[in-house]
């Protein structure tokens, strides 16, 4: 099924059933009011959820509406917790060696995660509001899971059964700010701006066999300004999600809510691009001695979207303007 949060004035909006091909949607308030409380209670409503859209794509429901994504939140407006896993190893491989960093020991059995701010994610086409351009602004294309409650000590394999919904994001990253934060020790927080999602959470089996050992085995296609940018397969992740949510569970539980990133989706092979600009900044050092390309600069547009094999919508599309803290989106 798929799941949209209604953007209705209030902080964590309301919930919506979406059709398969994201053209129309029912309200879901009367199951569950929100994202957040439909997760808590997953076993409640998962079936009635499930009744709604099948009855929802059969157009055999009071109440439909067509759907609009500039009329949503992000599908989870605030999370409990949001951690960022950086699993695709290429990434930090490329930069590595671009950049003369130390290679970092043990990535390669040991996922690299950290603790980001949950508490004001982005709609999908909110506007990318940013104090300065001096400060390296990055779009960063990923997937990331939502999870129920987990177990501390939960098992890989237990793991799978823990993730209620996919969804695909934006995790905006200022480049310049990242460097001292990175030294310090203590991970990042002015680094990380807000982070920005696609307007529907899909679960699991709205992939067919493209969501398979923990991974999304779709392209993420992303634009800068109308031009493409990259399309790198998700099913490159040396890590599954089910690992990294053993991973952060290993000493705590983890509260339904969750939200768990899979860091930039990249691939070893530079012809199918990038999904971020330090990432092709590196290709170019690499190739020659020098990056090429500059961070984005306000009024730039970013649109990142993975969509089924056949063509279908899956998520939608992230598309989005960065513009001046201040100012309004064109």
């Amino acid at each position: 099924m798929k799941l949209a949060s209604f953007d209705d004035g209030t902080t964590d909006g309301r919930l919506l059933v979406v059709s398969r091909d994201l053209r129309h949607a029912v309200d879901a308030g009367d199951i569950a009011p929100t994202m957040q409380l439909a997760v808590e209670k997953w076993p409640q409503v998962e079936a009635l959820l499930q009744e709604r859209y099948e009855s929802l794509n059969l157009r055999n429901v009071p109440g439909i509406i067509d759907f609009d994504a500039g009329k949503v939140l992000a599908p989870l407006p605030r999370a409990w917790q949001w951690l960022d896993g950086s699993c695709f190893l290429s990434h930090g491989e490329l930069m590595q060696r671009a950049f003369n960093l130390e290679a970092i020991e043990g990535v390669e059995h040991t996922p690299l995660m950290y603790q980001g701010s949950g508490d004001d994610f982005l709609g999908p086409s909110h506007p990318i509001a940013l104090p300065s351009e001096a400060h390296g602004i990055d779009f960063e294309g990923e997937f990331a899971v939502l999870v129920d409650e987990v177990p501390m000590g939960c098992s890989a394999e237990e793991a799978l059964n823990h993730i209620r919904l996919i969804l695909q994001l934006n995790d905006v990253s200022l480049r310049a700010l990242a460097p001292r934060e990175m030294r310090t020790g203590f991970g990042f927080v002015q680094a990380k701006s807000s982070s920005s999602f696609a307007p529907v959470a899909v679960t699991p089996d709205e992939l067919g066999e493209d969501w398979r050992d923990g991974r999304v085995h779709l392209p993420l296609n992303v634009t800068w300004n109308g031009k493409w940018f990259g399309h790198p397969h998700g099913g490159a992740m040396h890590f599954g999600f089910h690992q990294l949510i053993s991973h952060a569970a290993l000493t705590r539980r983890l509260s339904a809510g969750t939200v768990i990133g899979s860091g930039t989706v990249s691939n070893a092979d530079s012809k199918v691009g990038s999904a971020c600009i330090a990432e092709r900044r590196a290709i170019e050092t690499i190739a020659h001695g020098a990056p090429q390309t500059n961070f984005m600069r306000f009024g730039d547009r970013v649109r990142m979207e993975a969509v089924c094999r056949d063509g279908t919508p899956l998520f939608g599309a992230i598309d989005q303007q960065v513009v001046q803290a201040g100012a309004t989106c064109e």
